[in-house]
């Protein structure tokens, strides 16, 4: 049958069998469990909660692993109707399908302890896909455009980034390193501090003694606040452009 329960099933659990827009209610559900795994496995990591609610999180972990079970069989069965896969055999060597496929491992190795919980965030993987091939495929593919456009400046961006780090780290190693040592006693352990002025973090951990060394890291500071806009306002423009023509092709496909 041309739309047997085989077919429906594959529309539904593979966006690239769905002919209708955005994500079908079997997918969004799947999106969810995700998140929510995801959520489990940041919240696992903290003692406090596991003795509070141990319990709940293996109840709902145990749900969760029923349902990604019966997806990962489901899309074993129905990969054969989509062209780009030969056999079930084809989609479970894809790097998607390993994914699935390693993250029910950890459901059923305890031996891992909370290895398995930071190894199930690979799933954010999973929700990068799905956005990519449902309802948010058309801005991804405008975001990236606009990174595309623009990548001769964003390098001439990096670029002068880097040569400011460097020559900060590299003045201030040769103006502190006798008063502080082990902070700038090189180029190298001076560019942590550089780092952290450039991106004008501040951690505070680092700073210059010397009048002098605290003039440059004024200088440093006030030339990171152009540094970091610089690739900032880039990326704005480029992904205006990017809109702008989006809408005018809309407008006027045929031109």
């Amino acid at each position: 049958m041309e739309h047997s329960f085989r077919h429906r099933l594959a529309a539904a659990i593979d966006p690239e069998m769905r002919s209708g827009r955005g994500l079908s209610p079997l997918n969004r559900l799947v999106f969810a469990a995700i998140l929510l795994l995801i959520g489990i496995a940041v919240l696992e990591t903290e003692v406090h909660v596991l003795t509070r609610f141990g319990g709940l999180l293996q109840a709902i972990k145990l749900v969760l692993f029923g349902l990604f079970t019966l997806e990962y069989l489901a899309r074993l069965w129905t990969a054969s109707l989509n062209p780009r896969y030969s056999s079930a055999f084809a989609y479970a060597r894809t790097p998607s399908a390993l994914l699935d496929l390693v993250v029910l491992i950890t459901f059923v190795t305890p031996v891992l302890g909370l290895e398995a919980a930071v190894f199930r965030l690979l799933q954010l993987a999973r929700i990068l896909r799905l956005a990519r091939l449902g309802r948010y495929s058309r801005a991804m593919t405008l975001l990236v455009e606009a990174i595309r456009s623009r990548s001769a400046e964003l390098l001439l961006s990096l670029g002068m980034a880097f040569a400011l780090m460097l020559a900060a780290a590299t003045l201030l190693y040769l103006v502190e390193a006798e008063a502080q040592p082990e902070a700038f006693g090189s180029i190298p352990r001076a560019m942590w501090w550089a780092v952290e002025t450039l991106t004008t973090v501040g951690y505070g951990d680092v700073i210059p003694a010397t009048p002098l060394g605290r003039i440059l890291a004024a200088l440093t500071a006030l030339c990171g606040i152009g540094i970091i806009a610089l690739p900032a306002g880039v990326l704005a423009g480029a992904f205006s452009d990017a809109i702008r023509q989006a809408r005018e092709t809309r407008a006027h496909p045929h031109d």
